[in-house]
Parts: C-alpha cells; structure tokens; sequence
C-alpha cells in the first residue's frame, strides 16, 4: 500500500500581498527596481530609467504591440537626459511606510554635451571594508554609453552618498571596458563582483567571464579571482550573478547554449580554484540561458532562470520562455531536477504576459529571516503597537516580526514591489 501525503497548500492569491509601491514612485520612466538591500531601519531601492525605451532605440528589430511606457524623445536629447534618464535610489520605512528618494544622478558632459552619469543602479549590499569605520552600504552604477564606465557610491548614513575611486578590473596586463556592475557579494571578507555589460543595448552582455575581488573597496582595488575565465564567448556571456552557500561562493552565467554554475572555495594563492557543477542551461539548453537569481535556504542553493531582454532575445532567436526553475544543491554536492516551475499563484498572470508579448521573467530571489527582536525596527514594531495598531494592520505594513521564510520579488514589465508573509508557493509540484 502506497502512503501519499496531503496535498501542497495552495499557491499565493492577490490577498497574501499588499503593494508597497506603484507606478514608479509616480514616475513611469522608473522602470526596474533594479536592486534592494536592507540598511539600518530603512530598506533602500535603486531604480533604472526607461529601461524598455532605450532597448527599443538599440535594437529596432525588437517587436511589441504595446510599450508600456512611451518615451517621445531619443536617447541623449536635453529632454531624455533631464526627464527619464536619471537613476534614484529610494529608501522604505517599514514602521511609518513612508518612502523617500535619498539620491538622484547627477549629471555629467564631454564634447558632445550635458548627459545623466547613472541610468541606473544595479547592485547593492551592505559591507564593510579594511578602511571603513562603520558598515556601509555600496551601489553598483550602470554607466552611459558615452560615460567613462561604471562607479561604486558608498554611504555610511543612508543619506550623503559619495563616490569611490573608479574600480579599476584588469587582467593578463589589460583593462577590461564595460559598462555596468550588477553583483556586489561578500564572502570571507571580501567583495566579489563581475563586469556586467556593454554598450549598444549589449546591457547583460559584457562578453568575459572574469570576477573580481577586493577586501578594501573604498580604494578602487580590484584583483582577478579567476583569470583566464570561465569560457569563451559567446558559450558564457557573463558571470550574471552569485551566491554563497556553506563554505563555497557559487556564480552563475549566461551563455548562447545555457547557464553554468561555478563554485569555488575562495581560498589559496590566486587565481581561485574553481569547478563547474551545472552545465548547459541545467538541460534545458539555451531556454535556459541565464542564471538570473540565485539564493540558499534550508541548506539547498535556488536558481532563478530566465531569458534577456524580457524573455525573448531577439538578437540570437532565443524564446519567448518565461519560466522560473529552481535547482538545489545538497551538501557536499549533487544537483538535482527542477524543484518547480512558474504556476501555482502565479500562473494564470506569467500566461497572459507570456501570451501578450513573451516578457514575464524573475529577476530576484530573497529569504527572509524575520526582525530580530532586539533591532531597531522590532523596537519600532512595539511601539506602534503600543500606540494601538492592530494585528492585522501590523501584518499588512510589513512590520510584524515574521518567521523564516522565503520573500520573492517579480518584475512583470511594470514595475510593482509586494512583500509576503506565506512559503506556500514554493511547495514543488
């Protein structure tokens, strides 16, 4: 007699979440929420600025019915520069649930004229180097094509945000060109990144597969972990993203034939030793192209999947795909089948996006912890609950002291933040 279990509880409805945030902090050219990390009492969001505009003025073959947000004037005219093209960082306070934008680009020039500096701000963590006197928070930029490549901006008190010296990347005596930085992760003291694209609407793609590492941002110093790189292109794209998991730094790529997964202990002489666990999109192939979110939990590493460009790349006839697959990885090793796909709560909405122009993908995977209960925001917690909000209220604010579970940020075209208190939709199918 076989014995089956009842059955997984049902998936996230429109209920389990409340939104935080609409249509951009009221600006539509607010595309992306492109990066979020916790800071002190305040979680803080780093936008990019028409994201799907300036796809459409480098690559006019790309085809839609519908744009969801016009843009009347091209990339790099006075208009464009002061109405759509400056990146903002934003910061959310939980107990008040007051947004406030605490940095906006500034602007910069050459020859040809006065330009925004930052599109956007990919990246962001909180870390603390040799020389800094506090933790601090770091922001990865995404430059201009006529920019002078990418920055990284500090702050120590979530509001003056400064600009470190250039990161300077080289490797086997060259520099290396790019324009972008998407990953910022510490492990084992340091800081790991990788460059993360280019020019020409080439924004995931930098074409090298090197990473990068430094104990003392603040000083612009950056040393090759794994020279000479993972592959060549166009098998791997660039290193998209990374996660950590145990005593092993693990980075993901993208790649014309699918992601690879990549581990290293980050220990010994340099280069690194690194080995490769996952190959060819995980066996889906090129549907499988880029290794988009990355996170561990319960012992087990998470990768999100997905396609460029919104779920179809156009360029290398890749797609319409929109899936999310996750796959573990037990310790010491073994990589297993996809854990589950895109459905439960959310599968009537990745169909109707797929089905109206194939642009549904996921671009982040977060565990959530709870408050600690002696943190300032616990603190504030308690308060506003001695001032007399109720339990329900409390819930819905997002300041309730949740157990550990997992948080999922989507990105569907526009441009929405949820937070969740219910795990159910990661039960496996």
């Amino acid at each position: 007699m076989i014995e089956i279990g009842p059955a997984p509880a049902p998936g996230l409805r429109e209920g389990d979440f409340r939104k935080i945030c609409q249509n951009g902090f009221g600006d539509g050219h607010n595309a992306y929420a492109y990066s979020m990390a916790w800071f002190g009492e305040h979680l803080y969001v780093g936008t990019s600025r028409a994201n799907l505009m300036l796809l459409k003025f480098a690559m006019p073959f790309v085809r839609m019915d519908v744009w969801p947000v016009e843009c009347p004037h091209p990339n790099y005219s006075a208009p464009f520069e002061q109405d759509s093209a400056r990146g903002e960082i934003w910061r959310y306070h939980p107990p008040s649930d007051l947004w406030t934008r605490v940095f906006q680009a500034p602007f910069t020039s050459d020859a040809e004229g006065e330009f925004s500096r930052d599109l956007g701000y990919r990246g962001m963590v909180e870390f603390q180097g040799v020389s800094d006197p506090a933790p601090a928070l770091y922001v990865a930029t995404w430059s201009r094509s006529r920019g002078t490549g990418p920055d990284l901006l500090r702050t120590l008190d979530g509001i003056n945000f400064e600009v470190l010296p250039k990161p300077q990347f080289q490797t086997q005596g060259r520099e290396i060109t790019f324009n972008a930085i998407r990953i910022l992760m510490p492990f084992k003291g340091r800081l790991f990144t990788a460059p993360a694209g280019a020019t020409k609407g080439n924004v995931n793609v930098s074409g090298v597969s090197l990473i990068y590492a430094t104990d003392d941002p603040a000083k612009g110093e950056w040393v090759c972990v794994n020279e000479p790189g993972f592959d060549q292109f166009p098998e791997v794209f660039t290193v998209y993203e990374m996660a950590t998991l145990g005593d092993w730094l693990y980075a993901g790529t993208s790649g014309l034939h699918g992601l690879q997964i990549w581990r290293t202990r980050a220990e010994g002489e340099l280069p690194y030793h690194w080995e490769r666990v996952v190959s060819g999109g995980a066996g889906r192939g090129a549907l499988n192209q880029i290794a988009l979110s990355m996170i561990p939990f319960e012992g087990a590493l998470y990768v999100g999947t997905g396609i460029q460009n919104g779920g179809h790349d156009w360029r290398n006839k890749v797609g319409p795909a929109a899936r999310l697959l996750g796959y573990h990885c037990g310790q010491p090793a073994g990589w297993k089948r996809a854990a589950f796909r895109a459905r439960c709560g959310f599968q009537q909405l990745l169909q109707r996006l797929s089905l109206a122009n194939g642009c549904a993908r996921w671009l982040a995977l977060c565990r959530h912890d709870g408050l600690e209960r002696d943190s300032p925001v616990h603190r504030a917690q308690k308060a506003a609950a001695s001032a007399g909000a109720n339990h329900r209220r409390g819930r819905r604010r997002g300041i309730r002291c949740l157990p550990r579970r997992f948080r999922v940020m989507a990105h569907m075209r526009r441009r929405k933040l949820a937070l969740s208190d219910a795990a159910r939709f990661w039960k496996p199918l």
